[in-house]
């Protein structure tokens, strides 16, 4: 498959923490032939300090994504939610500055997080992976509510070979971390992470797999600190066949 040259947007927790999931993800993109183009500069989407009610300082830090990814044909991003900022809260940075708006508005039309762009624009769900283990999903709150994405991410992994996909109960809710909430509320946020491990334990699968790595890495944190040995990935990790975890 040859087509629109792909823009790598990585996004920082997976640009400073987890280059194996960039990694992942262009060795998918890499299969399937697609062109990909890795915009030098590129730096946080604005994320962290619009939620911490820092607007000028989000807006820079946009206005830099704008002028970086402009021209690009289509941007993608392993996480639903920097795509979530970029496509929702941009245009609301920028409401008193209608050109501004514009070009927020056009961009945030171009970025899609990476199983949506695998499944809706390419009309890829089988990547020709394969992974034999037991697995359950974690659907992260701005991949799910925020933009929707609940059916791609389990359509790509019903076509990985060897893979046994486990649904585990409440697989929809929050697992506590929220960015600055679980520094600003830690013991709401590890009963929250705590159930959601619960849940993840009962269905006894092999492993646990979201599309955001700041789920990911609280899972992870929280699972290592109790001696828990469920592996936890990224699910380009998954997809381009990586055994192991996140560690």
């Amino acid at each position: 498959m040859t087509g629109t040259p792909v823009s790598l947007f990585i996004q920082c927790l997976v640009d400073s923490m987890f280059p194996e999931v960039g990694e992942a993800m262009v060795t998918v993109f890499d299969r399937l032939a697609i062109p990909l183009v890795y915009p030098k500069g590129q730096t946080c989407c604005g994320q962290p300090a619009f939620n911490s009610g820092y607007r000028l300082e989000a807006a820079a830090a946009a206005r830099h994504f704008i002028e970086l990814f402009e021209d690009a044909e289509v941007v993608v991003c392993p996480s639903g939610s920097c795509v979530h900022m970029v496509r929702h809260h941009y245009p609301v940075l920028f409401k008193d500055d209608p050109v501004m708006a514009a070009r927020a508005t056009a961009i945030g039309a171009k970025t899609y997080e990476f199983t949506q762009y695998l499944v809706d624009v390419l009309g890829v769900t089988d990547v020709m992976a394969e992974y034999p283990a037991t697995v359950t999903y974690h659907d992260s709150c701005h991949l799910s509510r925020g933009l929707g994405i609940a059916r791609q991410p389990r359509l790509l992994l019903e076509k990985v070979r060897g893979l046994e996909l486990i649904e585990m109960a409440d697989s929809d809710t929050c697992c506590g971390f929220g960015g600055t909430f679980s520094i600003n509320y830690p013991e709401i946020s590890v009963a929250m992470v705590d159930e959601k491990i619960a849940n993840i334990l009962a269905t006894g699968a092999e492993a646990v797999v979201g599309c955001d790595i700041s789920c990911l890495m609280s899972i992870l944190g929280r699972m290592s600190r109790r001696g828990e040995k469920v592996a936890v990935l990224h699910i380009a990790q998954i997809l381009a066949g990586n055994k192991g975890g996140l560690v």
